[in-house]
């Protein structure tokens, strides 16, 4: 079973059959547009693409597994990055090592790296079975030692693989999409006695948009291939061509949480758990669940640099590509930038759930309706008009509004809701150190928060003015964060706020002694709960608390020098 598997391999050996679609195969998609047949097309290839796999899967997954049996160490090593949403999926860097623990699954393999163990996906990794085997970098870097320079002949040979796997990934990508499309999406609407349609939205998000976007990519990308010149293709040209397609990306990382949690709540029952198994039946999908098949879009938008990264390192800089290339790698590089900042603001909002829970005396509305992000806290004097009366206040600027709250006198840990400023409309004005003509007060590093419409104003003091200036800058960065999620549309959904609140009030529940509501000395003057059988007057008598005789006059009798 040793000399079955190789020292090095790819894992595209290991896909279904299904995943390898010919060159020839996909041409006629083109035509088929053309003439109205794209729908059924796929499914063409689907039933043509046996000719085209690869023979040895299964003896080869079974080798792997035979030696992970044996005790022997099979590392893996990234190409890709992988960017997670799940706690139980690897998140790693091109370059990394996986030690593979387990790889009955074609696509998704269980890994051990150094921050943990989890789900992997097999395209993202090359095999090695030995851990001392040169990586590829290495093995080229000897290579241009000995012989020189790369000579042009060999650069070409890597821009043709690197054209080709992008292909390739594009077509098994369209193969994904289509199988949650047709194979869930598709018998869930047929079934609105399960699914509503605000259900199925929060499930699936856009993806028929996103499956719509990709086959007009493919369709752009083959017709850029140059068959008999691999090398010479023109790709980057594409990927401008639809950078603003890919925009659509954003709405559906934005609304991927909101589908976990909605998956996680009908897998609870037993009908919907049967029914997502059947359709993954049906449509012959791998052996993984419904959220880890809704995952792979997430994964892909963030996979565009790194393969455009790539192309440019084997493109010649007068390759008439190497410009688009250039500009389609900034491009994808600040859409997967707006992602993983959209991801991270998402993280935020359970945490601003659980400080707004901790605030006593809170009114008006929930922070999460306006507000996702925390810019700068910090205290402040506030003066308020016309007695020019000073208050000391802690004070946390969030988007769209300004928090202020007072500190408790005894435990300064305690914040007590006090007011709020709608930060929008708003104007912000640097104060010189004076004497204020209106307030007869002399101010210092003070600032000036003032409505343009209702004249409405709020003078502000720090203590330091390097303290004053921190403010100036966050109050900067406020204006510039919501022109930024303006633009990108960015926003929290109404169950992703309910969630939030929902997981804050739970914890602060579990942190809350259970006797907090009544204070002891009320519970202790609580009547007894008595029987019905007792007589009215000995009920009475009973309520009645015992009084204890004083010792006041006894003290005294014993005082004898102050008798007289």
């Amino acid at each position: 079973m040793r000399g079955a598997l190789p020292r090095s391999w790819s894992p595209e050996s290991l896909r279904p059959a299904t995943a390898a679609i010919p060159v020839g195969a996909l041409d006629m998609t083109i035509c088929a547009d053309e003439i109205g047949r794209e729908e059924n097309l796929y499914e063409d290839m689907h039933s043509s693409s046996h000719h085209y796999s690869h023979s040895g899967v299964g003896r080869e997954q079974l080798a792997i597994n035979e030696l992970i049996s044996d005790g022997s160490v099979v590392c893996a090593e990234v190409l890709w990055d992988n960017v997670t949403m799940d706690d139980q999926e690897l998140g790693f860097k091109a370059g990394d090592a996986i030690e593979v623990m387990d790889a009955t699954n074609r696509e998704w393999w269980w890994g051990h790296i150094a921050d943990g163990e989890g789900w992997f996906p097999a395209s993202f990794v090359r095999l090695r079975v030995n851990q001392d085997e040169p990586s590829d970098n290495e093995a080229g870097d000897g290579g241009a030692k000995d012989g020189g320079a790369e000579t042009p002949s060999s650069r070409d040979r890597m821009r043709t693989h690197v054209i080709h796997e992008v292909l390739s990934t594009e077509r098994d990508y369209i193969k994904h999409l289509r199988d949650i499309c047709e194979g869930y999406l598709r018998p869930c609407h047929k079934r609105a006695d399960k699914f509503s349609q605000e259900q199925l939205r929060t499930i699936f998000g856009n993806i028929e948009d996103i499956y719509r976007c990709q086959k007009a990519f493919v369709k752009a990308l083959e017709q850029k291939f140059n068959r008999e010149r691999p090398h010479l293709s023109e790709l980057g040209a594409c990927f401008l061509e639809h950078q603003a397609n890919f925009q659509i990306y954003s709405e559906y990382c934005n609304n991927y949480p909101d589908a976990c949690v909605e998956l996680s709540r009908l897998s609870k029952l037993s009908k919907y758990l049967y029914f997502f198994e059947a359709c993954r039946l049906l449509q012959k999908m791998g052996d993984i669940s419904l959220d880890g098949f809704l995952l792979t879009p997430v994964q892909k938008i963030c996979k565009y640099p790194l393969q455009l990264a790539e192309l440019l390192k084997y493109t010649h800089p007068q390759h008439r590509d190497f410009k688009d290339v250039e500009a389609a790698l900034h491009a994808m590089k600040n859409v997967a930038q707006l992602i993983n900042e959209r991801k991270r603001r998402l993280e935020n909002i359970d945490k601003i759930a659980q400080w707004q829970s901790s605030i006593e005396d809170w009114e008006g509305e929930d922070l999460l309706v306006r507000s996702s992000e925390l810019i700068y806290s910090g205290e402040l004097t506030r003066v308020t008009q016309p007695q020019a009366k000073s208050q000391q206040r802690m004070f946390f600027l969030f988007d769209h509004q300004l928090i202020y709250c007072k500190k408790d006198l005894l435990r300064w840990d305690v914040l007590y809701y006090k007011s709020r400023v709608d930060m929008d409309g708003l104007e912000v004005l640097d104060l010189g150190d004076r004497k204020d003509r209106d307030l007869h007060v002399s101010i210092r590093n003070a600032f000036l928060l003032q409505c343009g419409t209702t004249r409405e104003s709020h003078l502000l003091c720090a203590r330091k003015p390097e303290q004053k200036q921190r403010w100036l800058k966050a109050f900067a960065r406020e204006k510039e964060q919501v022109r930024l999620d303006q633009e990108t549309g960015f926003f929290i959904t109404e169950l992703q706020r309910k969630q939030a609140m929902l997981n804050a009030s739970r914890q602060q529940a579990a942190w809350k002694p259970k006797a907090l509501g009544r204070p002891y000395y009320l519970m202790c003057q609580k009547h007894p709960a008595l029987p019905a059988s007792l007589p009215q007057q000995q009920v009475l008598v009973l309520a009645e608390p015992k009084r204890k005789p004083s010792t006041f006059w006894h003290s005294i009798s014993r005082l004898a020098p102050f008798r007289k």
